[in-house]
């Protein structure tokens, strides 16, 4: 189930002594995981760069969809942008909840896949009433093919403090964040007129304010108090916990193999 919401990677609940899986991190690793799985470690078409690893981190290659562990083997399991690109994300998600007791998954919205499109996204994901919504982007209408992407995600989040402010706030607006314990909902391709209507129809008010309900002033508060904290506390991280750079998995093998 859904347990929380997050602001951002820099606020999951991973304990001290936590095991901690990450799958398919790409160029961009999470200097917490303690073992990383990646099913392309010399293909760059789903990512935007070489894969990276942390010279302390364990490398399998691996595929999301049929993990080579046990049964609660992981506290913890990482997916950050990887489940709009997978084949079968029923699949996917199956053994993210087999392998893990918790964990932390990311993907694009619905907004965000409209903003910041990637051909090799094959899924166009909303949150529904706790649930994970895929639906095959090839049966949406609409423009998928301009990419605002050199603004909402390489300018505005390292330029403009406002816009980072509501990137914080709202965390499933333009991405979908949730922290969830044994087990996920999701559906794939729903025939139900009710889901697959936030998909194919003009979103009318009674349908927005189902995916963003109303909220009171006190909570609007509440969340910008939140969100300004967790930036700063983001900001002065990175300058106190200095950390080496993560090296190129040739780097790594080679470093193996010595």
């Amino acid at each position: 189930m859904i347990t929380r919401h997050p602001l951002g990677r820099q606020d999951l609940r991973i304990k001290r002594r936590d095991k901690v899986l990450e799958i398919g991190p790409g160029h961009d690793p999470m200097f917490r995981s303690d073992v990383i799985a990646d099913k392309f470690p010399h293909d760059d078409t789903h990512r935007c760069g070489k894969v990276l690893i942390y010279p302390h981190q364990q490398f399998i290659e691996a595929d999301g969809e049929q993990l080579p562990f046990e049964k609660d083997a992981f506290d913890y399991v990482i997916c950050n942008q990887v489940l709009e690109h997978a084949d079968n994300p029923a699949r996917f998600i199956e053994e993210m909840v087999r392998v893990g007791k918790r964990g932390y998954v990311e993907t694009p919205s619905m907004l965000g896949e409209l903003m910041f499109p990637k051909e090799s996204h094959r899924w166009v994901i909303l949150l529904i009433e706790d649930k994970l919504v895929f639906y095959e982007k090839e049966k949406m209408p609409g423009n998928y093919r301009n990419n605002y992407g050199e603004v909402f995600l390489n300018y505005l989040p390292y330029q403009s403090l406002p816009f980072k402010m509501l990137y914080v706030s709202e965390p499933n607006l333009l991405l979908n964040r949730i922290e969830w314990e044994g087990t996920i909902e999701y559906l794939v391709n729903p025939e139900d007129d009710y889901y697959s209507s936030f998909f194919t129809r003009k979103w009318n008010r009674e349908m927005t304010m189902k995916i963003f309900p109303p909220r009171r002033g006190l909570t609007e508060i509440n969340r910008t108090l939140q969100a300004s904290y967790y930036l700063v506390r983001e900001k002065l991280g990175q300058k106190i916990h200095k950390r080496p750079s993560p090296i190129t998995l040739d780097e790594y093998l080679a470093e193996r193999e010595k």
